[in-house]
């Protein structure tokens, strides 16, 4: 984010679920409780809200505005979390995508590729606790993780691949390096 701003690019950062009040809300109902308290297609219905109310509140406004938007993770994580984790049809996946967003997609997205084990160690370490999607099975992290691995494979122009196992400072340049040279931005 800093790195944007300070290439004079207006830019706001968010997330998914949520990013606006609505989709903070859902948030709580998708992260909280046990592992199987929803079923895939619930989980897919319940993220497709959410991300409904932050298109609305959040992300059109933003880029109507002519910033850039930052979204830690978006349609492509309900492909990879209920469609090929969940077994949810990604077809289905992908209409509920175009119902609600139209044909809005990121122009670029950036997977932080890590094995299953070190990428659930990383997200505890980091809050301490658990949601409910780290508490599910290793089996279901690994098809999730196939899951972004296809969805980068099918649409390597937008999708690009970074190791995320090695030094932050790496992570760090390669993403810079991957925004300069695919959205043309001169970093300071």
């Amino acid at each position: 984010m800093a790195a944007l701003t300070s290439a004079g690019i207006g830019v706001i950062a968010t997330r998914e679920p949520g990013g606006a009040p609505a989709a903070e809300l859902i948030r709580e109902l998708l992260l909280k409780g046990e592992p199987g308290r929803w079923d895939g297609i619930s989980e897919a219905l319940l993220m497709v809200a959410a991300r409904r109310a932050h298109l609305n509140e959040t992300i059109l406004p933003a880029l109507a505005r002519g910033d850039w938007v930052v979204c830690d993770r978006f349609a492509d994580s309900t492909t990879a979390y209920q469609g090929h984790g969940a077994g949810v049809p990604v077809a289905a996946l992908d209409a509920l995508h175009r119902l609600i967003a139209g044909d809005l997609k990121p122009d670029l997205t950036l997977l932080l590729d890590l094995p299953v084990e070190a990428g659930l160690a990383r997200a505890h370490a980091r809050r301490g606790d658990e949601t409910r999607f780290e508490q599910k099975d290793s089996h279901f992290h690994k098809r999730v993780r196939r899951g972004f691995l296809a969805v980068a494979k099918a649409e390597p122009t937008r999708c690009i691949v970074i190791d995320a196992s090695r030094p932050v400072a790496d992570i760090h340049r390669a993403v810079l390096s991957v925004v300069a040279a695919k959205l043309g931005v001169a970093f300071p």
